[in-house]
């Protein structure tokens, strides 16, 4: 029954947006319609704040919503934080050591508030800081991909700074039969105390533990005072489960990988051939 669905809980890459990672045009005019129709969008993505906001203005979406993971839930266009989560400085600073002895790429993300230059409180730090301890193609592969550009930090010295607090997530960037080894190696040596996830083919993100795409949801629906089954989620990748477990209901692309799409309700045309918005017009429109 449809119109007992009050919000559609929409996973960026890979699921809403191209390939190319644009929104397509056919895609933002069934959700602008969803919204003229009284439909609530939560967007739930891996991106930050910032590198979500063109798609998110393109839709006209508005109220709480779910970046990096969970790690963060903020209310848009308010900009007020409903929850945030930190990664502490033992595991940066582990994530980097490993990094280094695979020779793969590592990066950071800084809370908003903390300056990229001391690693100490910044008011004037308005967005969340992006750091690197250099430049990599990888480096370069994520600035293309979610138009975000970074700091370079030592991130081994930062991690050890005696004000430190953490990082919103750690994020590896390597070839994913690499991907079991830095998740063996992590969990040795941290246990419960993480949560790690994989957001795209070559992504791993490691964030601190109880943050996930689905308990972001679920702090976003309550603060929409939203029912799971007022609610269906679309995804595509590891990290999009936690999301199918949260909502009512769930439904993946065609493209998605085999173990996403087992999970998932429904399954919907590629996003290469904007099937969301195909499965949007003929459910709800």
């Amino acid at each position: 029954m449809p119109e007992r669905i009050k919000a559609l809980a929409i996973d960026l890459d890979g699921t809403t947006l191209l390939p190319d990672a644009t929104l397509g045009e056919y895609t933002c005019i069934c959700l602008k319609k969803l919204i003229l129709k009284g439909k609530q969008i939560i967007i739930a993505t891996g991106r930050s704040i910032e590198a979500s906001e063109k798609y998110r203005s393109a839709m006209g979406a508005q109220g709480p919503m779910v970046f990096f993971n969970g790690a963060v839930v903020a209310d848009i266009s308010s900009g007020n934080v409903l929850y945030s989560s930190l990664i502490n400085p033992d595991v940066v600073e582990f994530g980097v050591y490993l990094a280094q002895s695979l020779g793969v790429h590592y990066q950071v993300y800084l809370p908003a508030g903390i300056s990229p230059e001391t690693g100490k409180k910044d008011k004037k730090q308005k967005v969340e800081t992006l750091l690197i301890d250099k430049y990599s193609s990888e480096a370069e592969f994520y600035r293309q991909h979610t138009g975000t550009n970074a700091v370079i930090k030592d991130l081994k010295n930062m991690a050890a700074m005696p004000d430190f607090e953490g990082c919103i997530k750690g994020m590896f960037i390597a070839d994913p039969s690499l991907h079991d080894k830095i998740r063996q190696k992590m969990h040795e040596r941290f246990d419960d105390q993480i949560n790690i996830i994989r957001s795209h083919p070559t992504f791993l993100e490691v964030l601190n533990k109880g943050a996930s795409k689905g308990e972001g949801l679920k702090i976003a629906m309550k603060h929409r005072e939203l029912e799971p089954e007022e609610v269906i989620a679309f995804g595509d990748e590891e990290n999009d489960l936690s999301m199918f477990a949260a909502a009512g209901f769930s439904a993946a692309p065609e493209s998605a990988r085999e173990k996403i799409r087992n999970a998932a309700d429904f399954i919907y045309g590629s996003n290469a051939k904007e099937g969301l918005a195909v499965f949007i017009e003929k459910t709800f429109l």
